[in-house]
């Protein structure tokens, strides 16, 4: 049988009652998008079928209130599917209790090539015991639940999406984008997932991960504007200088007021706010480049490869060199400095 013979590859997208739209709307457009590349461009892939599934093949309503039609029932799902979608949302809490569902998703997941979640997704697949031993993500704001909730699983909080074997996590909403990205990279190869990503208007790697924004969003609305735009700033000029008086100044505040305020306002010190934003430039900078450490430190505004070692050190109890190693898809890259 040639390429050109072989059959699509089956997407089966679960869906249920108050489903975040956006959590599979966006990786389906992905995958979408992969399936009209193929044809037009005439490659020897097999493209995709995609089906929109609900346990009754009823009409259901997400959380934003947008009535969805399935396609299928999941009886009636093929045998053998390729890859396998969770959305998150609302109805997560009612998904991850349903053992019709989760009954399914056991019998079906051994024969699926690719099980996936994306945002609170992960707590089905979690009760469904998929996770069990693996490494995970999911939404920011639900990390910490999911690690509570199910201990046997190894809760990553701060990357877009996570691969562990053959079951892909994402975080929130729109990271399942990011994450049918890699899967259709991983498909076909990097050109095609770039011409895809530029259509849709996306990073083909997301440049930072999602702690970046955990830590805006946590203080996304302080009262005064002046503290939005330093906010801004310092996610805009990491290598810039940073100082409390420095960004005392661009809030027309004295550094006492300045300090005093953003703690306020955010939880954290300026300091601490601008070393974490710095560290997690550089973690997702060394997960996906093979920059030399130095060129990444002076880049983060470290300074130093011996600035960022310790501040590695301190946050994550392991140097930038190891960090790589566990973290960049080829381990660390050849020519990449060690520190």
């Amino acid at each position: 049988m040639t390429k050109h013979a072989q059959s699509p590859k089956d997407v089966v997208i679960v869906v249920y009652p108050d489903v975040q739209s956006l959590d599979f709307v966006g990786p389906q457009e992905v995958f979408a998008a992969a399936q009209k590349l193929i044809a037009a461009t005439g490659r020897a892939e097999p493209g995709y079928d995609i089906s929109v599934a609900s346990l009754d093949g009823e009409p259901l309503r997400t959380s934003s209130g947008l009535e969805v039609v399935p396609d299928i029932r999941l009886a009636d799902a093929p045998a053998r599917i390729d890859t396998l979608l969770i959305p998150g949302g609302a109805g997560s809490r009612g998904a991850s209790a349903d053992e019709e569902l989760l009954d399914w998703i056991r019998v079906s997941a051994p024969s699926t090539r690719r099980v996936t979640s994306v945002c609170t997704g992960a707590f089905v697949l979690a009760a469904a015991g998929l996770l069990d031993g693996r490494r995970a993500t999911t939404h920011w704001a639900s990390a910490a639940k999911l690690a509570e909730r199910y201990p046997s699983i190894e809760v990553d909080p701060e990357p877009i999406y996570v691969r562990d074997g053959n079951v892909w996590t994402s975080a929130g909403v729109t990271a399942g984008m990011d994450l049918a990205l890699a899967m259709v990279e991983e498909d076909l190869d990097r050109e095609a997932a770039l011409t895809i990503a530029r259509h849709l208007v996306l990073f083909l790697r997301r440049p930072g991960n999602q702690s970046q924004f955990s830590a805006t969003l946590a203080a996304q609305e302080p009262e005064r504007e002046p503290l939005r735009d330093v906010q801004r700033h310092v996610l805009e000029h990491l290598a810039g200088d940073l100082s409390v008086e420095a960004l005392a100044t661009r809030a027309n505040m004295s550094p006492r007021n300045f300090a005093r305020a953003w703690s306020a306002e955010t939880g954290i010190t300026p300091g601490r706010y601008v070393e974490r934003v710095r560290l997690e430039a550089a973690r997702r900078t060394l997960e996906d480049t093979g920059q030399p450490i130095a060129t990444v430190a002076a880049a983060c505004g470290f300074g130093t490869a011996e600035t960022m070692r310790r501040a590695f050190l301190r946050a994550l109890g392991v140097a930038p060199a190891e960090y790589r190693r566990r973290y960049h898809p080829h381990g660390a890259p050849s020519g990449a400095l060690a520190a």
